[in-house]
């Protein structure tokens, strides 16, 4: 019993894992993406269909939302190799990202930061 328990929620939590991380919100700003705790996620205007150009101080600011090798794409949301190799997320062929300075879920500070940072919408 307790191993046919195991095995289910081993199956479970493999299953989760194959799933994008991402939900959307409405907002005061309309819909936007979120990662799977509410934290708002960003797209980069400098980054190109598939590829990630923001890198080392970059992504210690806008950390790149994250994919395993487990990951698989699917629909709208694909996975990009960044120029580090970390695998990352993305949203119809855009690298998703987070903002450092937005705190708790909801924040949407990284809005139109340095011209070049938006809200990720659906």
């Amino acid at each position: 019993m307790f191993k046919q328990a195991l095995i289910g929620l081993t199956l479970a939590v493999s299953l989760q894992a194959l799933a994008a991380p991402v939900q959307m919100a409405d907002t005061p700003e309309g819909a936007i993406l979120t990662n799977d705790v509410g934290m708002s996620l960003y797209v980069f205007d400098k980054d190109q269909a598939g590829m990630s150009n923001c890198n080392d101080s970059c992504a210690d600011n806008w950390p790149p939302l994250a994919a395993t090798a487990d990951d698989q794409a699917d629909g709208d949301y694909g996975i990009v190799t960044r120029a580090d190799g970390i695998l990352q997320w993305s949203y119809k062929g855009q690298p998703l990202y987070l903002w450092k300075q937005d705190m708790q879920a909801g924040d949407m500070s990284g809005d139109g930061k340095f011209g070049v940072w938006h809200l990720a919408r659906p």
